[in-house]
């Protein structure tokens, strides 16, 4: 007789009343991020769907499996899609959905808003990148972008620096200010708008792109990156100049299977044209938190992180969300079969 399968169903409001915080996100995919320096994970470079519908947007799918997570293990499903102009109706940019299973017997255990999850992996993986890679004295952070991602950006890295002055622009002057106002409500750093990405990013110490282009245009320059200067461009289209690694002494990336993979990221042009290849590549994160090779060793030295969204992220906040879920009997339980 075939065993009756239950799964659990975590909405947006479930997974906000499990009071998950800054320091367990970060934790979390720091953990993971080692585990993939060390081969405990398994995962494929993301998918694209892209519908026709006028160029509103497109979907990725992301895949992965991590082998420390729980007694088992956990493998995932990410479906999250990437629509611009979402704000015009009241939406968040990015809406995405996860599901997870076991990965000894392919049995589906929960289905979840992945909203929350898709907008702090990308912060907390920042975070990483700035824990190991920005000089400890980082003062200022140049923030190019108000998308929702860029609030656990700003609000992470707040946590790991004391920094001295935060600076956000983007494109729409009610969107910055907006998102300066709820940067305000959070912290305590100063927060100022700016009108341009040069004014965000002068002088700076981290300097970080997440804008949303409709086509490559160069926001964060060359000549902006100063000795010792941290730089994080994630953009979906380019926002930065071709000669931008001539100046880095250190170019390090979250997977470089994935860099090379799908037709979009901040550095496609890079990767397309050799200016960044497995050779003139210093490393992948996890060999940096893995302590397999090293991270920041310089005061000067100029550092560039480029991470496109590795899918174990996303598994590895999930597992941490059902967890939790399970120990506080949190979600709604579905009969599967």
């Amino acid at each position: 007789m075939m065993r009756t399968i239950w799964l659990r169903f975590l909405s947006g409001p479930d997974i906000d009343a499990l009071g998950i915080g800054t320091a367990d996100v970060i934790a979390a995919v720091e953990a993971v991020v080692g585990a993939h320096g060390r081969g405990e994970t398994v995962f494929e470079p993301r998918t694209h769907l892209v519908p026709r519908n006028d160029g509103a947007g497109h979907f990725n799918v992301l895949r992965g499996h991590v082998d420390t997570l729980g007694e088992r293990g956990l493998s995932g499903v990410k479906i999250v899609g990437d629509f611009v102009p979402n704000y015009l109706q009241g939406l968040p940019s990015e809406l995405a959905m996860m599901t997870v299973f076991d990965p000894t017997n392919g049995v589906p255990l929960a289905i979840m808003d992945a909203t929350l999850i898709t907008e702090v992996r990308t912060g907390a993986m920042t975070a990483v990148g700035a824990k190991h890679l920005a000089r400890p004295d980082s003062r200022i952070l140049g923030h190019v972008g108000a998308r929702g991602t860029a609030f656990a950006n700003v609000t992470m890295l707040d946590s790991l620096f004391e920094l001295d002055e935060i600076r956000v622009t983007s494109r729409r002057p009610e969107s910055r200010e907006a998102f300066a106002a709820r940067l305000r409500e959070v912290i305590d750093t100063p927060v100022r708008a700016v009108a341009t990405a040069d004014e965000a990013y002068e002088g700076a110490d981290i300097l970080v792109e997440a804008s949303r282009l409709e086509k490559p245009t160069p926001l964060l320059r060359t000549a902006a990156v100063k000795p010792g200067a941290f730089v994080v461009p994630y953009g979906t289209i380019s926002a930065v100049e071709i000669d931008l690694l001539d100046v880095m002494d250190k170019v390090v990336v979250d997977d470089w299977r994935e860099s090379r993979s799908g037709r979009f990221g901040a550095l496609r042009a890079h990767v397309d044209t050799g200016r960044l290849s497995e050779e003139t590549l210093h490393a992948q994160i996890g060999e940096i938190v893995s302590g397999r090779k090293p991270g920041r060793e310089k005061p000067d030295e100029r550092i560039l992180f480029w991470h496109r969204g590795l899918s174990i992220l996303d598994v590895a906040l999930a597992h941490l969300i059902l967890t939790r879920a399970e120990a506080t009997g949190t979600g709604t339980m579905l009969r599967y079969r």
